[in-house]
């Protein structure tokens, strides 16, 4: 989007608020972050979930997708199209910071809420705006938050498939130690980088792009006092191993990106390999797991 008087394509429905999230979840795990913007927000007394396109979108796959998780209340979907800079003034609005601990992430436009007492994650709207509105993001970060609170401090900490890079600036702030941050995708690792110089993370902050923890820089600066990896059931079942490797003994493993049915297929992956789970919490259906190395 170059021009903000070019229309943007738009998708909304209301529903109660579990639902919505759910349906939210859902479209923000399906859709290509590069081209859509995934907001769930409650508006008077009522829950919206809101889409907005760069591209027209496939309304029938998209109808869909809501089917498949709205149990037998399927909301009414409309689409449209909206002037861009409305919608930008619109998600601003939306979107609300998000608060873990002392790690309160927000937009620009929220800036003056950070307290002097809290430590403030800013990443900027945009379509590919990754905060801890997503549960599992937030139980990522509140798992860091009581790991800090605890007065724990991780000599370094490796996060697996950091996408904005949020978790990453959340360790090196509360700790102030170094962090590897690994990222699949080329354009998630500059985006990455510029967030961490952003909030004066940078110098803890080595953002690399690494499929899992395949990369020399990740074996070199093993073993880990802290791994977090947020990502999907499957990969992070197939770094079970790697990860009981690399996570230094007395160490903590944070996983999350795993619906509540996934649970148990995880914990067994990971206790396997002697891992001993310290919390499970649970938020919008997601599920955030906390281990530690005897």
């Amino acid at each position: 989007m170059n021009n903000p008087s070019d229309p943007v394509y738009s998708m909304r429905l209301h529903a109660e608020e579990a639902r919505a999230r759910r349906i939210a979840d859902l479209l923000h795990e399906q859709l290509d972050p590069d081209d859509s913007a995934v907001s769930a927000f409650e508006e008077g007394k009522r829950w919206i979930v809101e889409v907005l396109f760069k591209t027209a979108p496939d309304e029938n796959f998209l109808r869909e997708l809501v089917r498949l998780v709205a149990d037998k209340q399927v909301p009414e979907t409309s689409f449209g199209r909206i002037a861009q800079k409305d919608w930008l003034a619109s998600s601003l609005e939306g979107l609300k910071p998000v608060r873990a601990g002392r790690f309160i992430v927000h937009g620009a436009h929220d800036r003056a809420k950070v307290a002097v007492n809290q430590i403030g994650i800013e990443i900027e709207a945009a379509l590919a705006f990754g905060t801890g509105h997503h549960g599992t993001t937030l139980g990522c970060l509140r798992a860091i938050a009581r790991l800090a609170a605890a007065g724990v401090c991780p000599r370094n900490t490796l996060d697996v498939g950091t996408g904005t890079g949020v978790l990453a600036i959340a360790a090196a702030r509360a700790f102030r130690t170094p962090v590897i941050a690994g990222e699949i995708d080329r354009v998630g690792v500059i985006t990455a980088r510029n967030n961490a110089r952003f909030n004066r993370a940078g110098n803890f902050v080595q953002v690399i792009h690494a499929n899992g923890l395949d990369h020399p820089a990740v074996r070199a600066a093993a073993p880990y006092d802290l791994i977090v990896a947020n990502i999907l059931l499957a990969p992070l079942k197939r770094l079970a191993r790697p990860i009981g490797a690399a996570v230094a003994s007395g160490g903590t493993v944070v996983l999350s990106g795993l619906l509540r049915e996934h649970t148990a297929s995880a914990l067994a992956s990971y206790t396997a390999l002697g891992l001993v789970l310290q919390r499970r919490e649970l938020i919008d259906g997601w599920a955030t797991l906390t281990f530690k190395k005897p």
